[in-house]
C-alpha cells in the first residue's frame, strides 16, 4: 500500500471509517447513510454534501470504485487499497482502546 495513502488516511475520521464499513458490499449514497447510521445507531448521519465530497475523493485516491448498479445508480464498493486501510485502521483503534482502558483501570485501582 503507497505510503502517501496511509498518511492522508490514517487516522481516519470516523465518517470515513464508516463509510468504507458501509461499501465493504455494494452500496449507493442514500444505502451508505442509511447503514452508517443504523450501525451507530443515529449517532453519525452522514449528509448528502459530506458523502458525495468524500466518496468522491476516496474514489478519486482509489479506495473505492463506483459503478453503475442494475438500476442505473452509483454503487459503491471498497476496493483492495481500501481493505487495507480499514483494516489497518482498525488494528490502530483496537490498540487505542486497549491502552485506554488499561490506563483507565490502573486509575481506578490506585483509588
Amino acid at each position: 500500500m503507497e505510503e502517501k495513502l496511509q498518511k492522508k488516511y490514517i487516522p481516519m475520521t470516523e465518517t470515513t471509517y464508516y463509510t468504507l464499513l458501509s461499501v465493504t458490499s455494494p452500496r449507493h449514497g442514500y444505502a451508505i447513510m442509511q447503514y452508517v447510521s443504523e450501525l451507530t445507531q443515529g449517532r453519525i448521519v452522514l449528509g448528502t454534501g459530506t458523502l458525495y465530497t468524500m466518496v468522491g475523493r476516496l474514489s478519486a485516491d482509489g479506495v473505492i470504485t463506483a459503478q453503475s448498479d442494475a438500476e442505473g445508480r452509483k454503487a459503491y464498493q471498497i476496493t483492495e487499497t481500501g481493505m487495507k486501510l480499514l483494516k489497518k485502521e482498525t488494528v490502530r483503534l483496537k490498540q487505542q482502546l486497549t491502552d485506554g482502558v488499561n490506563v483507565l483501570s490502573k486509575e481506578a485501582e490506585m483509588r
